[in-house]
């Protein structure tokens, strides 16, 4: 059929079901008025004159592309100017051009080289041959055709989704506020039940009323004692550890974020301002942080899971320096003398020493009394000025010798079989008080044993704490203690929980520790062992506990739930 002619064959009606065939790419040129493509001698010709070229550009007509469905004028960026639809990045009909510079689907260049039955076919647009493997494949980012509706309805979507991103934190936010305000009056009416309770146990015991008041005079007008002041609570969301910086008065808090596969982050919080915490992210094989311990001159250490022992900066927010371990870290400390010391407990049961000069091995590297985790370290110094770290693990409390030359601890006397130890606690820096928390070892029955043999506290679902013990452990030469009072308390039965010794000034101690029941901080006088004070409960057992003193004299008491964080000044 001519295409310069202008005409149109009748269409064959397609049955139903029938695909649709491709379109059939014809193309002639309007000053021609002859089919099909021109001859070598022709285009050689054409190439030659200034008239064909006159022709072809402009002085014959533009090019006249047809297809099955009709036929289109003129090209139309970005789409093949012989079908007239859009091209693509890949594919069958990709962006291709030949080697005069014209640019078409590459399907379409391909059927006008099959149409023309030869193995040279003319550029539809100037005339020049090409050969099948002339064909250059464009390669391009992206090819989009525009459509404003679809910009316009991209552009509200985005619009929408802004403003839903703000309602949804200003609802955090207002949800945040809401636990604050509930948290706060559960604490109400939890100390006044407390109080009623008190006040029934010593009627029921048969107590004179002026009796419980003298008591409540003596302990006010009494000396030295500490009281604990609630200046700020935080709401947290997962963490588990944290440090107290007394000096800048910053709380670093660590935890994994919410959600499947959320990484652990490190929180940094200023004590005293409601908004003010920052999310710092640690490098990825960190992993999870087990101890946090706040040095002198704006540094901290953490041990982490990631066998890492990290070197902070509180000023920069940087990791400065980082160890490898050979195994998991679970404890870490600074030394009291020095400023270049740190010390790491192992997964296990060995301690590392480290000086921050060397900075591609540790100092010494010493083996523990057994292979279970070192979960607490303290940093002491003897009466001879020795260096010494008390450290305990689940088979009890231990001093090493950092500074001798012996290789192994020693476990301290009177502690042996105990039960499983779960938290030491030292009166820094002199450490002639020490306080260790057991809870009761599980015992598997025999065998042989009938199932009454098994006692009720064994069968108790995890979770719920047990009745465990605290011992205070008083020092009677440089390197010896020995036992004094002990008490009972509510411990956790899975966790290595921390406690911490209060100085209250006149060589008056007590000693806090979170109790599981009570979901708080529980107090005790020491050496008596007789309860102080309890603190204001959370709603999530106390996973952390810390105290800490500035060099200005100020003092601080944090405990820290899955939840919530409590900072108390502690007067």
């Amino acid at each position: 059929m001519p295409s310069g002619s202008g005409s149109r064959g009748r269409r064959r009606r397609r049955p139903a079901g029938e695909a649709a065939p491709p379109p059939v790419v014809q193309v002639s040129s309007s000053g021609s008025g002859e089919e099909g493509a021109p001859s070598e001698e022709e285009e050689e010709e054409s190439e030659g004159s200034s008239e064909g070229t006159r022709r072809r550009d402009g002085g014959g007509g533009k090019a006249r592309v047809s297809t099955s469905g009709g036929d289109v004028e003129g090209p139309n960026l970005p789409s093949c100017p012989i079908c007239m639809i859009a091209w693509t990045a890949d594919g069958a009909h990709r962006v291709s051009c030949i080697p005069c510079g014209h640019v078409y689907g590459r399907y379409c260049l391909e059927r006008w080289l099959q149409q023309c039955g030869k193995k040279k076919a003319p550029c539809p647009q100037c005339g020049k041959r090409y050969k099948q493997n002339s064909i250059i494949n464009l390669y391009v980012p992206e090819i989009a055709v525009p459509n404003n509706d679809l910009e316009k309805q991209v552009l509200l979507l985005r619009e929408r989704n802004d403003s839903l991103e703000k309602q949804q934190a200003k609802l955090l936010e207002e949800i945040k506020e809401h636990k604050r305000q509930i948290m706060l009056q559960q604490n109400v009416i939890y100390e006044s039940s407390l109080k009623r309770q008190k006040m029934i146990e010593q009627i029921s015991d048969g107590m004179p009323d002026a009796e419980p008041i003298a008591s409540l005079r003596e302990d006010t007008d009494s000396r030295n004692l500490c009281s604990f002041v609630l200046q700020n609570e935080f709401l947290v969301d997962g963490a588990r550890v944290m440090g107290i910086d007394a000096s800048n008065q910053i709380i670093f808090t660590s935890g994994k974020g919410p959600g499947v596969g959320a990484e652990h982050i490190l929180t940094k919080i200023s004590m005293f301002a409601r908004q003010g915490m920052q999310k710092i992210h640690l490098p990825s094989d960190t992993k999870a942080i087990r101890d946090i311990c706040i040095l002198p001159g704006g540094r901290a250490v953490f041990a982490s899971l990631g066998k890492k022992l990290s070197l902070f900066s509180v000023a920069t927010n940087n990791v400065v320096l980082q160890y490898d371990l050979p195994t998991p870290g679970w404890s870490c400390s600074g030394d009291h003398t020095s400023s270049i010391h740190l010390y790491a407990g192992l997964q296990n049961g060995m301690l590392l020493v480290f000086d921050i000069r060397q900075t591609s091995a540790p100092l010494h590297s010493m083996t523990g009394l057994s292979t279970h985790p070192v979960h607490t370290i303290h940093s002491a110094v003897d009466d001879s000025g020795s260096r010494k770290v008390f450290s305990a693990s689940s088979i009890g409390p231990c001093i090493w010798d950092v500074d001798g030359s012996e290789e192994r601890p020693n476990l301290l006397s009177g502690m042996e079989n105990q039960g499983v130890c779960i938290s030491l606690a030292c009166a820094a820096p002199s450490s002639d008080l020490l306080v260790a928390s057991y809870r009761p070892k599980v015992e598997l029955p025999d065998d042989s044993a009938t199932p009454q043999a098994i006692t009720p506290q064994s069968l108790a679902p995890t979770g719920l704490g047990k009745l465990g013990r605290h011992t205070l452990l008083r020092r009677t030469a440089t390197t010896s203690f020995a036992k004094d009072q002990t008490c009972s308390g509510n411990v956790s039965d899975l966790r290595m929980s921390k406690s911490a010794i209060i100085p209250c000034g006149g060589n008056q101690h007590l000693f806090a520790y979170g109790d599981e029941l009570l979901y708080g901080v529980r107090t005790w006088r020491l050496p008596s062992f007789q309860t102080y004070t309890d603190l204001r409960p959370h709603r999530q057992p106390i996973l952390d506990l810390r105290f800490a003193e500035s060099s200005t004299g100020g003092r601080y008491l944090g405990c820290l739930s899955t939840e919530k964080l409590q900072v108390f000044t502690v007067r």
